[in-house]
């Protein structure tokens, strides 16, 4: 059974491009997933290639819609961004499926590894929403240099109660989302941000995400955020806390306020 219109809402039509957004210095990448899936995203070049942030963003859209934040996180932290798209969305060939959307993101994370040449050890995973669940099964099993997990959910079981009070959770031979289950298994630094009034994914799921996760780990929530306005709420505050975040996970000391 196809879950697009009930966890999955892609949009084909690319509304804008990063040069749009002033980002000059940008690549159109062509990509394959684990499976071969050929996958569309924009690598946006940055001056300080220390580390490399790779962007698994959420349910809805595509990666045009990201634009006006993925500007802002630019300008805050001066390193490359990959941003992409799963299959079926954007000018991503495929169709979509949970099963899908893990080997997209293992494309994607074999693509700045294999391909531009960074290190494991520089990449900063960044998941949003959904993409959350992806940014936790990578880094579950691959080195990374930090994973930043904003409106994380614990698992497809948990969402699907909260949406459909009567559901019978699937079988274990169902592909799911389980970030509880996993998330004590990664071994980089962890940042969840999460807005206070999120009426999607609930603050509280991500708390039970925090108490599992090992250390070290850090928790922003943004007073009066909902769900897809915490960068805009949190202000210059969301991309401080970003920069710090980065910093320790390059061993610097943060900057001066």
């Amino acid at each position: 059974m196809s879950e697009k219109g009930i966890v999955f809402f892609p949009e084909r039509y690319i509304e804008a491009t990063p040069k749009d957004y002033g980002l000059e210095s940008y690549e159109e990448v062509f990509f394959p997933a684990q499976d071969g899936t050929r996958l569309h995203g924009w690598f946006v070049h940055g001056p300080d290639e220390r580390a490399v942030l790779l962007w698994f963003h959420g349910n809805a859209g595509n990666i045009s819609h990201r634009l006006h934040n993925l500007k802002k996180l630019h300008d805050a932290l001066k390193i490359p961004i990959f941003i992409f798209d799963y299959r079926e969305y954007g000018l991503s060939q495929g169709e979509i499926s949970k099963a899908g959307t893990f080997s997209d993101a293992y494309g994607a994370f074999r693509y700045l590894t294999n391909e531009k040449g960074f290190q494991k050890s520089s990449v900063l995973l960044f998941g949003r929403s959904l993409g959350t669940a992806l940014a936790v099964d990578i880094a579950r099993k691959e080195e990374c240099l930090g994973v930043i997990l904003e409106a994380a959910f614990t698992s497809t079981d948990d969402m699907m109660r909260r949406y459909f009070p009567f559901f019978a959770p699937q079988p274990k031979s169902v592909v799911k989302y389980d970030s509880l289950s996993l998330i004590d298994k990664i071994k980089s630094p962890v940042l969840f941000i999460h807005g206070q009034f999120d009426q999607t994914i609930p603050v509280s799921m991500a708390r039970r995400l925090l108490e599992k996760a090992p250390d070290p780990k850090e928790f922003y929530e943004i007073a009066g955020a909902d769900h897809n306005d915490t960068y805009l709420v949190g202000g210059h505050e969301y991309f401080v806390v970003w920069q710090t975040f980065l910093n320790k996970c390059l061993g610097q000391q943060p900057p001066a306020t």
